[in-house]
Parts: C-alpha cells; structure tokens; sequence
C-alpha cells in the first residue's frame, strides 16, 4: 500500500509518515519499482499502535522505547503521565476558574480585566502584606472578582489579612452573603467560623437573616458569633444563645454587652432578665463551677433595668455561695447609687 493510500486510510498524513520514518519508527517495508514507499499490513498495524501511544501522551521517543525496547516496562512510564495530567488538569482548572471569576466580574474594558487578573494574583500571594493591601484595595472603582474575596476570606489564617478581607467584603460585595453561607456548611471548623465572622460583618438584610439560621446551627461556634452578631443589630433572637454563652464562659463579657444593649428596649428588658434568671435556678447546686456560671449570671443581672432583675440580685446577695453573695450585694448598691 502507497503512501498516499495509508494516510487516508489510518487519518496520518503523508508528512507525518515520513517523518515516523525518518526517526525510525514506522519504516516502509518495501519500495516499488519506482522507488516509492510501500507499506505492509504489519507497518500499518504499527501506525495504530504509535496512534495509540500518542494518545496517552506520549513522545515519540517514548513511543519508539515502548515499542522496541525490550526491557521498557510501562508501569513507571504510566505513573508519570498520570502525574503530568493531573498536574494539567489542576492548571487548566485553576485557568478556567479564574476566568469565570473575571467574567463574573462584568469587566467593562481591559482595564478591568487587568485590575481583576492583578487583585488574583495578589490574593494568591506568599505575602502576607500582599494580599492584605490587595484586600483593602480591592473595592476601588474596579469590578470585584466575589467568588475570589469570598475563597480567600474562607481559607485566610493571617489574622490582619482575614480582618482586611471581612473589611472588603463587608462594603457591599455582591453576592457575598450567598456563597459566604455556603462556607457554613464546610466540615472544616476553621472555615465555617471564618464564615460566620464574615457575615457578622455585612450588615445587609440578607447576612441578617442567615446569622438568624445560624443561631440552629450544630457547631456552637458559629452560633455563637451569630448571636453576638445579632445582638448588636438588637435582635431579641439572639438572647438564648448570648445567655448560655454568659453560663458558658465563651466571650461572655461581649455577650453581657450585647444582653445589656438589647435591654435597653423597655419590652426586651423582663424577658431577659427572666432568661437570666431562669439559668440562675438552674445552677444553685455547689461546686465551683456552678457558682462560677451564677456568679456571671448575676454580674449580666447589674446591667439589665426593671424590677425582675432588681429582685433576682436581691436574692442572690443572699446566696450561700460567698463569692456569689458579694457579688450581687455589691451590685444591688452600685444599682440604688444610680
């Protein structure tokens, strides 16, 4: 069979069939009167299989080892392309997501673009400095790449650049709220309270209403940030949760706080004061750490207004536990001074 009729039949073009010739790869078996190449069916049978090698990924010296090396064994050979591809793979993919990213920004021009592509790479950076300056920068005038703010705010354990980041999100990113949600559901601890502290930073109606979710959420973390988050925003959801946090121990003077801000709606006052004094009842048994938990209760109790907390402190300066005792005694003065 000519030349002409293998590249027909077998898609090689006549070029490259000399070519796998001249590195010896394919070579005519025979030539015909007029010299020109002959191919026999065995020399067809080769083509497909370099065709096939090729396909793996192979280089052609790779493919005239595998084919002629007696000695060649295709496992080691195998094991590195499966390297390299992924390797390729991981590239393209990180290509393609930076692209969606970009467009998702709405470029209007290539100034855009070129804003968008160096705010990535600066996000991306080694440098702690980089990506913090790249974070607070990353609201001036150009179209904000989200899903990139979003990603390195979930994965930032630099604690300035994580605050940078939560700053630039906060400023009114579109659709930051909705992916930073998605972060919630991480099953990494570390993410999900990245995310949450995030939200507790937008202070649109939309974080609002998922930090009210989160309040349900498993991981006590997250509703705990939650609940501080919405206290200062002077939802009353949030009490039962700032409550347990005083019980607990976990950031309990900032829940205090938010306990004493959301009291001074004359309406929020009794019922808080009630869930305090309602835990109270609950830790009247001896031992350290319940006069720990009621000794914080009480000293929550000092900045709640109305009569229901003025008595519950009257009844506690009289707690057989001293420290609690004092505690509320002292309180209850501090309360008639004012």
């Amino acid at each position: 069979m000519l030349i002409g009729e293998v590249a027909r039949r077998s898609g090689v073009s006549a070029r490259m069939l000399r070519h796998y010739d001249s590195l010896g790869l394919v070579r005519p078996t025979g030539r015909t009167d007029g010299g020109y190449r002959e191919y026999s069916g065995e020399d067809i049978r080769r083509i497909f299989h370099i065709e096939s090698l090729r396909s793996l990924g192979l280089s052609l010296r790779e493919v005239g080892r595998a084919l002629d090396d007696p000695g060649f064994a295709p496992s080691e050979l195998v094991d590195d392309l499966i390297r390299q591809t992924r390797e390729r793979i991981a590239a393209e993919t990180e290509l393609l997501t930076r692209l969606r990213r970009i467009g998702a920004a709405e470029p209007a021009g290539w100034e855009d673009v070129l804003r968008s592509v160096t705010l990535l790479q600066a996000l991306g950076s080694k440098s702690a400095g980089t990506r913090q300056r790249a974070a607070l920068s990353s609201v001036e005038g150009a179209p904000v790449p989200v899903e990139a703010l979003v990603e390195a705010a979930l994965s930032e354990t630099d604690p300035n650049v994580a605050g940078a980041l939560r700053w630039a999100l906060a400023q009114g990113v579109e659709g930051g709220s909705a992916l930073l949600a998605e972060g919630l559901g991480s099953p990494v601890a570390a993410v999900r309270e990245r995310a949450v502290r995030s939200l507790a930073e937008i202070p649109d109606d939309e974080a609002t209403a998922l930090l009210r979710d989160a309040l349900a959420h498993p991981d006590v973390v997250v509703r705990r940030y939650a609940a501080l988050a919405l206290g200062a925003r002077g939802l009353a959801d949030a009490v039962p949760t700032l409550i347990d946090m005083i019980v607990d121990a976990a950031n309990d003077v900032d829940a205090a706080d938010a306990l004493s801000a959301l009291a001074s709606r004359p309406e929020s006052a009794d019922e808080i004061a009630a869930g305090l004094v309602d835990r109270l009842v609950g830790h009247l048994a001896h031992g350290t750490d319940r006069a720990s938990a009621r000794r914080r209760l009480a000293q929550a109790l000092a900045d709640i207004p109305g009569e229901t907390a003025s008595r519950a402190l009257a009844e506690l300066s009289h707690d057989e536990d001293r420290s609690v005792a004092l505690t509320a005694a002292y309180v209850v003065e501090l309360r008639k001074e004012r």
